[in-house]
């Protein structure tokens, strides 16, 4: 198979595309994700139609300079009616760990595929997460043990680490949760010949 260009810096993407074998090129996508997410929440998109347009346009973007076939992914986490942006801060986490305790939030991961400019697939999976009470203690254990590393993640956990201990229950795929769901990838590059079948 021709390599795949990855359309993001994601560690976590690549390493999934990786262990499934599928080699691939990273040129990650250089926009302002925070303008596109403001712009579609002005137009009232739902969170599933918001990581649909990110994982869209990192992909377009790639497109349109390189040739070959290119896959955008990204994930928004909702959280009641909130999109949640990546904390700045352990203070910042600290807050989000307290309002994400008890509660049921949701990672939507959107992927496209485009070849010369033109969305040629896209898929949206969600997962539900049900984060357990936490208590105080818990969260500043937590906090003191995983450090700054957990700002590079959205809900400031990584499942393949400290992080699967914050949840009580999780509905949907283990992919979805790492922001690459491989499963409808792996059966659309089949269907595009690009994986044999």
């Amino acid at each position: 198979m021709t390599d795949l260009i990855l359309a993001s810096a994601s560690a976590s993407r690549s390493a999934l595309l990786t262990g499934a074998g599928i080699s691939h090129t990273k040129i990650p996508a250089h926009l302002d994700e925070d303008a596109i997410k403001d712009d579609c929440l002005m137009r009232g998109m739902s969170p599933k139609s918001v990581a649909l347009k990110l994982a869209e346009a990192k992909a377009l973007h790639v497109s349109q300079s390189h040739s070959g076939l290119v896959l955008g992914g990204d994930q928004v986490l909702q959280l009641e009616k909130d999109l949640i942006s990546k904390s700045n801060t352990l203070d910042e986490a600290r807050a989000l760990l307290r309002r994400m305790s008890g509660q049921t939030h949701y990672l939507h991961a959107g992927m496209a595929l485009a070849e010369n400019g033109i969305i040629v697939w896209s898929n949206v999976e969600t997962a539900g997460m049900t984060v357990r009470s936490l208590s105080e203690a818990f969260i500043d254990r937590y906090i003191a043990q995983t450090g700054e590393k957990i700002l590079s993640a959205v809900g400031c956990y990584m499942l393949e680490g400290e992080g699967v201990h914050l949840f009580d229950t999780i509905r949907g795929d283990y992919f979805t949760v790492l922001g690459l769901p491989l499963l409808p990838l792996l059966a659309q590059l089949r269907n595009m010949k690009v994986l044999m079948a």
